[in-house]
């Protein structure tokens, strides 16, 4: 498996959902400016509901901001154990322990990326080619890591 084209990969996507988080903020925040009006107080009410929904947004940016920032600390070195930049196989499928961005395709494998911060890889953590471990009552074997 070709991990500097998976960091690739993954670092692409949480780029993507920057710019997103980043349009839609801009996007919001000029229909909160065409809101403007000496209508009364039913205007500043929606204004105040488009307040709240750029502050949310701006929060979900810096979660993916802080994505971004764990990933530049990642390199694509080999592993001997599951840790963070790990790529991990098991028998129930292909895990990229870095940030939880959701599924990306890789030399035709399905990878599901996964933070750290996880039960899953709380529960692998450490873990070598070979040995188990339990989540959700279900055993996983690891076949190989990357």
């Amino acid at each position: 498996m070709n991990k500097q084209e998976i960091l690739t990969l993954t670092k692409s996507k949480v780029t993507d959902k920057i710019r997103y988080f980043e349009n839609l903020i801009a996007e919001t925040r000029a229909s909160n400016n065409d809101t403007k009006s000496s209508m009364g107080d039913k205007y500043e009410t929606g204004r105040e509901m488009l307040q709240q929904e750029i502050n949310n947004l701006q929060r979900q940016l810096n979660e993916v901001l802080n994505q971004q920032e764990m990933l530049r600390k990642i390199t694509a070195d080999s592993s001997e154990k599951v840790q963070h930049g790990a790529l991990v196989k098991t028998d129930k499928g292909l895990f990229y322990i870095a940030a939880s961005i959701g599924e990306i395709v890789a030399e035709n494998h399905k990878i599901m990326t996964v933070s750290i911060e996880s039960p899953l890889v709380k529960a692998m953590f450490g873990k070598k080619i070979g040995d188990t471990f339990t989540i959700n009552n279900i055993n996983q074997n690891i076949e190989d890591i990357w």
